[in-house]
């Protein structure tokens, strides 16, 4: 069968919600993956950064295999003996005291949603149904009824309604707008410290230590989601380290198991999590052994490959190339680490033809947001293999 016949049946008999180039991939390893065709494409999209430590890395194959022929499922009505060593090796790795495991982002998210607003009820003491979050524009946190309710882009939210009370949203990177629009009833605020979705967009130098210093001056929950730009995308663990703060509540997920299974987690206090009794909050899946043994191999293999360095340190070289090339259908480049962002100019028409141009010559990407090129290779890349892709990007950048 060839590329046409699978997007025949796909087409046929799929629900029609995603738009994606037509390559049909049946292999994958490292950096590079394989089409039905026999074609050879570098993958400058990691999955949205849930392939950080590579296609199909060895280890983390390894263990999934390992732990699948013993347990994968046991339900939290009974422990299992992954789960207690999962929560203490990315406490140990992240410096928070407790964890809530989800299987996907958006369930994550649903989660420090519920946490915080219970943690609001309880602790801080707003009155029942009053509780407000702030979010921003731009935002993406998952597609469930009540996250695209506070979305700003109105395809998201188009034929859904009704829409899920308790949230207002503000421009991101704007510390006025959320001064502003904090009272008494404000439970958190859930930010991305570089929106992905949106663009690879970056806030202002000093936006998150602000944002920050605001929720603590009015007992504010601070939500960091880092499920895209955590884990080393950002060429730190965590996008927020650049600016020396500690989220109250930090989501996770994608690379959280290397791309070979649905894992999610929130990190937080003891006290925030302490709000949850048993019949509050729960999943079938998360927490299972065979998420928890995945997602302990996955994170052992950021950290002991140093992939969070490279991503650093690939991420500034790639950014001076790019910058170097001489286009006049470029606005602008921007990112951090290897989560970098190439805005075309109107007068370009569009990023969807850049893509299918890379996409024919072995690089696969995709366009966010209509003019933005997302370039996010797994952190496994090198100089080498970022050598061999910048002259076909140079071409493509510079097409008419």
């Amino acid at each position: 069968m060839l590329t046409k016949d699978f997007i025949e049946i796909e087409d046929k008999y799929g629900a029609h919600n995603y738009h994606p180039l037509d390559v049909v991939i049946n292999k994958a390893e490292g950096v590079w993956v394989y089409d039905v065709d026999g074609n050879k494409y570098l993958d400058c999209l990691a999955a949205y950064s849930a392939v950080n430590q590579g296609h199909c890395h060895p280890r983390i194959v390894n263990a999934l295999k390992n732990q699948a022929e013993k347990v994968t499922l046991t339900s939290r009505a009974f422990r299992n003996d992954q789960l207690p060593f999962f929560y203490k090796e990315v406490c140990e790795l992240t410096g928070y005291e407790s964890v809530l495991p989800m299987n996907s982002g958006a369930e994550g998210v649903e989660t420090a949603l519920k946490a915080a607003r219970k943690w609001g009820y309880k602790i801080k003491g707003v009155e029942e149904n009053k509780g407000e979050i702030i979010t921003c524009t731009n935002n993406f946190a998952g597609r469930t009824i009540s996250i695209i309710s506070f979305s700003s882009v109105p395809e998201y939210k188009d034929g859904f309604g009704p829409f899920t009370p308790g949230f207002k949203i503000i421009e991101y990177g704007n510390i006025e707008a959320l001064e502003k629009e904090i009272t008494n009833n404000t439970v958190a605020f859930l930010v991305e410290p570089i929106q992905g979705e949106g663009g690879v967009i970056v806030p202002p130098d000093g936006y998150l230590k602000k944002a920050f210093d605001l929720c603590k001056k009015n007992n504010v929950l601070f939500i960091a989601d880092e499920i895209q730009s955590g884990l080393g995308r950002s060429g730190k663990l965590f996008a927020f380290e650049y600016e020396n703060i500690r989220p109250d509540i930090t989501i996770i997920g994608k690379a959280l198991s290397g791309g070979c299974y649905p894992i999610s987690a929130v990190l937080s206090s003891k006290e925030i999590l302490g709000v949850f009794r048993p019949g509050d909050h729960g999943s079938t899946f998360g927490g299972s052994p065979l998420a928890a043994a995945i997602a302990r191999e996955s994170l052992k293999v950021l950290v002991e490959e140093k992939l969070v360095e490279n991503s650093f340190n690939m991420g500034k070289y790639f950014r001076e190339k790019l910058r170097a090339i001489n286009s006049k259908n470029v606005k602008e480049i921007r990112g951090k680490g290897l989560f970098i962002g190439v805005e075309l100019k109107h007068e370009a028409k569009g990023a969807r033809r850049f893509c299918e141009a890379l996409m024919a010559r072995g690089i696969l990407c995709k366009e966010t947001h209509e003019d933005v090129i997302r370039f996010a290779p797994p952190l496994i890349i090198t100089k080498e293999q970022l050598d061999w892709a910048l002259p076909k990007i140079a071409e493509v950048l510079t097409m008419e």
